[in-house]
């Protein structure tokens, strides 16, 4: 009876995306009306140019102050590569090339919406997979993003593919952590997290801890390490300082709502400290094992949005999936601590 009403259940709620879907094309075409051209999708197809041309996209922050923001390359290179890629395929103009990648995000964004029904789904709960999959798909900041084309909804997916298979296909979930990273490296302050959890899980033995956390570290830095190699060797500097330069440049945002530090009149690396400070008492509820998977992430990407002193429209998309997915920490934790109550009286 109950594989009948969840086969029922998933074939309506099949339905309800399938039309859902149908709903994004209009929402897509009147997305891609919006003037991407000096968009961060537009450097970020300049920088593809850059490559093709011989030109070191990294070096150009040497000749700024690393304050005032000149749209330097500051993410690891594989969306640069990727976008030298499609333009050598053909789309050597840029308006062909961002229709190109417009539908490339659109099947990402379904691809997340895909990916958090799936999450609910191995809960039981399909009602709330649809509900969390819908609110994904037609919430304001989502819908932004999807109209500006920036490339937050690739690394995103990697990293909720990350999470999903942590527990089964471990090895293979941190190098989709790592290929996250390596497109764009948002979630860079979720690195401790991702050690503390393969520590924990590596059992009480020092010796396999210590493997197991060598392992994870090198398998998170792979992707983004392969990928910057050609430009460290060009040009080390230019490429340290590109990265570093999110860190030092100058408080911005969309919002007109300075961070504490930025009114405290804190720049640069002073500025990031109440952020780190927040975020070391999440990584203590991580170790204490406090709290679960996606509240984890969640706290985490909160306390970037809410401290760091640059904030864009499209850092908010990379909470939403993890606000109703912590309703899947509370059921795991609900379901394991049944168990152990059913199991305790035969024990004794």
């Amino acid at each position: 009876m109950g594989a009948m009403f969840r086969d029922k259940g998933l074939l309506a709620a099949g339905l309800v995306l399938l039309i859902a879907v149908g709903v994004m094309i209009p929402l897509y075409r009147q997305a891609a009306q919006h003037d991407t051209t000096g968009e961060d999708i537009y450097y970020a197809w300049l920088e593809g140019e850059r490559i093709i041309k011989g030109e070191n996209p990294y070096a150009r922050v040497l000749a700024g102050d690393m304050r005032e923001n000149q749209k330097y390359a500051t993410y690891f290179p594989t969306f640069y590569w990727l976008s030298a890629l499609s333009q050598l395929l053909g789309l050597r103009d840029f308006p062909p090339w961002i229709a190109f990648w417009r539908v490339i995000f659109l099947i990402f964004d379904l691809g997340i919406a895909a990916l958090i029904f799936l999450a609910f789904y191995r809960e039981r709960s399909i009602l709330l997979g649809v509900l969390s999959a819908l609110f994904w798909l037609f919430n304001r900041w989502t819908l932004v993003v999807l109209s500006i084309a920036h490339i937050d909804f690739l690394p995103l997916f990697f990293l909720l593919a990350s999470l999903l298979l942590f527990d089964k296909r471990r090895l293979f979930s941190l190098l989709l952590f790592s290929l996250s990273l390596s497109i764009k490296q948002l979630a860079i302050f979720l690195l401790p997290v991702y050690l503390l959890w393969v520590w924990q899980a590596a059992g009480p033995e020092p010796t396999k801890r210590a493997k197991q956390l060598a392992l994870a570290s090198l398998t998170i830095l792979s992707v983004p390490v392969v990928t910057s190699l050609p430009f460290l060797v060009w040009n080390a500097e230019g490429w340290a300082k590109s990265l570093i330069f999110s860190v030092t440049r100058y408080a911005e945002d969309h919002f007109a709502a300075p961070s504490a530090a930025t009114l405290l009149g804190l720049i640069g690396i002073p500025a990031a400290a109440p952020m780190l400070g927040l975020s070391l008492l999440v990584y203590a509820g991580v170790l204490q094992q406090r709290i679960g998977r996606y509240t984890s992430v969640l706290l985490t990407m909160a306390v970037f949005l809410g401290f760091n002193a640059v904030l864009f429209r499209q850092y908010i998309c990379w909470i939403l999936p993890f606000i109703p997915l912590t309703i899947c920490d509370a059921k795991h934790r609900h379901g394991v601590e049944r168990s152990a109550a059913r199991q305790e009286p035969q024990s004794s």
